[in-house]
């Protein structure tokens, strides 16, 4: 029961990021639906497909009506939610700490070794928004100097340690979202960044 809930509310919250990200790259309505729709359901997708099992959203009709449901929420509130310019950001975050662990959790169901599970977590939470971010002509917000993947595995590792101990199994996934959503909140309040590579020009310069 709390996973289906847990399930329906990332994908909501992955649908409205979808359609504030395809709003700001003024995208039109198909468009931004489009987004919504690989945003909230394209990292599990993937999952399922590496899996090799069926694709989730292909046989629960409640994902699929949610996924819309988030893409229009996103349209018709666009107007309230840009007042707060921090929205985009909430609704990616919830969506990260949600699917990484629902993610890892399914990995474990199907007897993956921990270390698998984990990926598959990471997977699920941020290859919705790699592709949205693709589709949106941006380069994907996990391949930046942001804590975003980063929050994902931290919160994961917990998870995997209180999964070990077999404490209390739903309060476990719970603790381990809010890590994921406290890690990234944090991230970005103390600008905690990512080390990025050095290109040419700073290779150069620093040999002067």
């Amino acid at each position: 029961m709390l996973l289906g809930i847990l399930e329906i509310i990332g994908v909501i919250s992955f649908g409205i990021s979808g359609v504030l990200t395809a709003a700001n790259r003024k995208l039109d309505y198909f468009g931004a639906t489009v987004v919504a729709f690989f945003t909230a359901l394209g990292g599990g997708t993937i999952r399922d497909l590496l899996l090799n099992t069926e694709i989730v959203w292909m046989q629960n009709i409640n994902l699929i009506s949610s996924a819309f449901g988030g893409a229009v929420l996103g349209i018709v509130f666009r107007k309230h939610l840009y007042k707060w310019r921090s929205t985009l950001f909430i609704f990616d975050t919830i969506g990260l700490g949600l699917f990484s662990i629902l993610g890892m959790q399914k990995g474990l169901d199907f007897g993956c070794a921990p270390i698998v599970a984990l990926m598959l977590g990471v997977i699920s939470a941020s290859f919705g928004g790699v592709i949205r971010d693709i589709l949106c002509n941006r380069i994907p917000l996990i391949f930046r100097e942001e804590i975003y993947a980063t929050a994902a595995l931290g919160g994961g590792i917990l998870f995997l340690i209180l999964h070990h101990f077999n404490w209390l199994p739903q309060l476990d996934m719970l603790i381990a979202v809010l890590v994921i959503i406290g890690i990234r909140l944090l991230s970005v309040k103390f600008g905690w960044k990512m080390p990025n590579l050095k290109n040419d020009e700073e290779l150069e310069n620093d040999g002067k």
